[in-house]
């Protein structure tokens, strides 16, 4: 079963982590992504740019329109994810438990289940 580990971040929180814990944080993924390969687990990763850098397309009145954004009232965006292949929910919430943001009060990392999948390395 695929499962997507979503990395929700907060800037406010990252901002008041000192360097040595931004630096543990960049280690810890490091670690994670050795791990979940030698395991046979992960299928790919990404880290995604402020959604500042964003733009958005949507319908609006019968046309598509492209607008700055998305402008979200939560303090909290997505900022990447680990696509994994493991056997159980359990043990996709146990990876999402090794992912360094998780042990950060105010981060956390959501897991879903990835429903429908396609591309060339699926």
């Amino acid at each position: 079963m695929k499962y997507l580990l979503i990395m929700n971040i907060n800037p406010s929180v990252l901002a008041a982590l000192s360097e040595d814990e931004r630096n543990a944080i960049g280690s810890g993924h490091e670690e994670f992504m050795r791990t979940i390969r030698e395991s046979g687990e992960m299928i790919s990763t990404n880290a995604l740019a402020d959604p500042a850098n964003s733009v958005v397309v949507r319908s609006k009145g019968g046309e598509q329109v492209v607008t700055d954004g998305p402008f979200a009232e939560s303090k909290e965006y997505f900022g990447g994810y680990y696509l994994v292949d493991c056997e159980t929910k359990e043990r996709a919430v146990e990876l999402a438990g090794m992912i360094p943001d998780s042990k950060i009060e105010g981060l956390g990392i959501e897991v879903r289940p990835v429903m429908f999948s396609a591309g060339s390395e699926m």
